[in-house]
């Protein structure tokens, strides 16, 4: 098994769909967090997004991660700060998937350019903002020279927030065919590499089947869901620090490891290293916890033996 840690490289705005306005104080956060991964001979995939590419601060801290060949950097586009403006501000249009094709395809132009500008690459890396992925984002992507997408975050639905559903997306890798984002196509151009959420049971499957009906009305309001969960009949568990403990990002490892996947997505945010900027870290005790549970998953990968790779490496083993 391999390990890739994804990080959605962004400004502190949480929740913010302006254009203009926006801070990147996180950003200078970045070197310390780089020196955890370094200790552990990790070296994680940056996506980043327009603003982060094109300030100079940002670039300049990342750059000098890349050019000692210690990071990937990918993108990660958030379209209501990504030129062209030519949309509506708002919910709806936060989502890429819900932009016309080809304002779609200008905006992921606009910040591909930006990206290859100044760190001097050609990017093939891709996750869409607020895990806004659909049909049309994956084409313009493919025009565009992009190899590999993880904008996928298996057994969730979106619908709610105006964004796709993928609750029938297994964690599973697969090749595809951008005619079909969720289909496995053996001589399919990309590659997808979901976010790693999965199940403490064997049974990743049965476990969505029993959820998703657990949802439905009218037992949906006596909250089986939780009863579940803490019951530890069904326990969903995303691999991301944000929201998981490292010990129970370990044990979603291992059923990983044991169910035969090739490889984990760990993920998060670059606001949620410094406090209030998101729901994640609110303090700076938080702050702390938040660095700890990477720190303390990256010990458990170390003695499992589960070495890492950046995103765009996982295609060499394809």
């Amino acid at each position: 098994m391999k390990l890739i840690i994804t990080i959605d490289t962004e400004e502190d705005n949480w929740g913010s769909y302006s254009p203009t306005g926006a801070t990147l104080g996180n950003t200078g956060r970045i070197p310390a967090l780089q020196e955890l991964f370094d200790a552990f001979h990790v070296r994680p995939t940056y996506l980043v997004t327009y603003l982060v590419a094109t300030d100079m601060r940002s670039v300049t801290i990342l750059k000098d991660i890349l050019d000692s060949g210690r990071c990937e950097i990918g993108t990660h586009c958030h379209p209501w700060n990504t030129p062209p403006f030519e949309e509506e501000p708002g919910e709806r249009n936060s989502m890429l998937c819900n932009l016309p094709a080809d304002l779609q395809y200008r905006k992921l132009g606009a910040l591909h350019n930006a990206i290859a500008g100044s760190f001097g690459i050609t990017p093939v890396s891709f996750r869409a903002g607020r895990w806004g992925y659909g049909t049309d984002v994956a084409r313009n992507l493919q025009k565009l020279g992009y190899r590999i997408d993880t904008s996928i975050t298996p057994y969730i639905n979106w619908s709610n927030h105006c964004g796709p559903d993928f609750t029938k997306v297994s964690p599973q890798p697969f090749r595809f065919s951008s005619s079909d984002i969720r289909r496995e196509s053996a001589d399919g151009a990309m590659l997808e590499i979901p976010a790693t959420i999965g199940f403490l049971q064997q049974n990743f499957a049965l476990c969505n089947s029993i959820l998703e009906t657990a949802k439905r009305f009218p037992i949906k309001y006596l909250r089986p869901a939780g009863i579940l969960y803490r019951l530890c009949l069904v326990n969903k568990v995303w691999l991301s620090p944000e929201v998981t403990d490292g010990k129970t990002m370990a044990k979603l490892a291992q059923r990983m490891m044991k169910n035969n996947y090739p490889v984990i997505n760990l993920v998060f945010h670059s606001p949620a290293l410094k406090a209030g900027l998101t729901p994640f870290v609110k303090t700076e005790e938080d702050e702390g916890r938040f660095l700890r549970h990477i720190k303390e998953f990256l010990v458990f990968a170390k003695d499992a033996g589960i070495d890492s790779m950046t995103l765009s490496e996982i295609l060499k083993t394809t």
